[in-house]
């Protein structure tokens, strides 16, 4: 054997050699795709993404932005995600569309810790709540005398002191179910009794809102001093308002939830349970609910009551929640944004 072929051999076997030394994790690694707001992408990032790519060797993608034009995303393309956190009245929507496959239990043990109410919400085998949050009333305790129940939101005293969230928002649509209480009527069979209830809130209306951002603005301004409001806004506006207080209605907050779900077609269907399974864990849902991200779903996380401040938190106060029918709430919402458009539209 020559010296030059003795070399080319040598350097042969070196090449097999550190090619084998790679692990085969690294050679097989995986990529989890998910679709999911953008916020709090710091404290995600941190508490819930990195813990869970070390653990599990994989690459995490995010595809971010609004749940509605998340979902639509999705539905055009036929899949092309493994996991979709949406809110409840989205993720309604993916369930009567047939986009999510049915959840194992038996792969999503911390499932079993969840508040009953958050471990499948919109149907068994499907979505689990990884928080839960509450849709009410916070008034500006410096300008409005107390507010203590959904119909005060028509009181005269509360003239041009008002905001509603947006109809295309998450919440929008919720009020129609208040005015038509008001009325004692049934808001899917009385729609005209419902909306003629809800007509006499707009003297008390200054204007809509769509994000919690603008919220905060109209409350700094002193443009309003009341607004129906999801939970999540609550801190921000605490913040800028010490003043604001949460309303403790005595007919009750409704119950808001937002869910995870894995979109049909998943190719990594296992390892996105392992992802759900990794966010309900008491662990994680701690961490998120101390950096302010989220309440926490697991019932087994005990938090001081300084840390659970901002958030839905307990056995007594989640029980006392009210639930929304979401899928009749779908149902009916093209009918009842012609009847808002009518009222607020001018």
């Amino acid at each position: 054997m020559t010296t030059r072929f003795r070399l080319a051999s040598l350097a042969l076997a070196a090449l097999l050699g550190a090619a084998a030394a790679v692990p085969a994790t690294a050679q097989e690694k995986k990529t989890l795709t998910i679709s999911m707001w953008g916020f709090n992408g710091d404290k995600l990032e941190a508490f819930l993404f990195k813990p869970f790519k070390e653990k599990y060797g994989v690459d995490i993608v995010l595809e971010t932005g609004n749940a509605g034009d998340r979902l639509n995303k999705v539905k055009i393309r036929g899949g092309g995600v493994d996991l979709i956190y949406l809110s409840d009245v989205f993720s309604e929507t993916g369930l009567q569309d047939k986009m999510f496959e049915k959840i194992d239990p038996a792969k999503v043990p911390n499932l079993k810790d969840v508040y009953p109410i958050a471990q499948a919400p919109q149907g068994e085998g499907y979505g689990p709540a990884y928080t839960i949050g509450r849709y009410g009333i916070v008034f500006d305790s410096a300008k409005v005398k107390p507010v203590t129940s959904w119909a005060d939101l028509w009181r005269d005293d509360l003239k041009k002191k008002i905001s509603l969230p947006g109809f295309n928002t998450t919440a929008g649509p919720l009020i129609a179910l208040v005015a038509a209480e008001r009325k004692k009527a049934d808001p899917y069979k009385e729609a005209d009794k419902t909306f003629a209830s809800l007509a006499e809130i707009k003297p008390n209306l200054v204007k809509t809102y769509n994000t919690g951002s603008e919220l905060v603005n109209l409350f700094s301004t002193g443009e309003v001093s009341v607004a129906a409001v999801q939970d999540f806004v609550f801190p921000q506006l605490k913040a800028a308002i010490p003043t604001a207080v949460w309303a403790d209605l005595g007919d009750g907050a409704f119950s808001t939830f937002n869910t995870v779900n894995v979109v049909v077609g998943s190719k990594n269907k296992d390892l996105a349970l392992a992802f759900i399974n990794h966010h309900l864990s008491a662990e994680v849902q701690k961490n998120l609910a101390i950096a302010g991200t989220d309440a926490p779903a697991n019932r087994t996380v005990e938090l001081t009551p300084e840390q659970a401040a901002p958030w839905t938190y307990g056995e007594a106060t989640i029980k006392a929640l009210r639930r929304i029918d979401y899928a009749k709430v779908n149902a009916a919402k093209p009918d009842w944004q012609d009847r808002w458009n009518d009222i607020f539209g001018r």
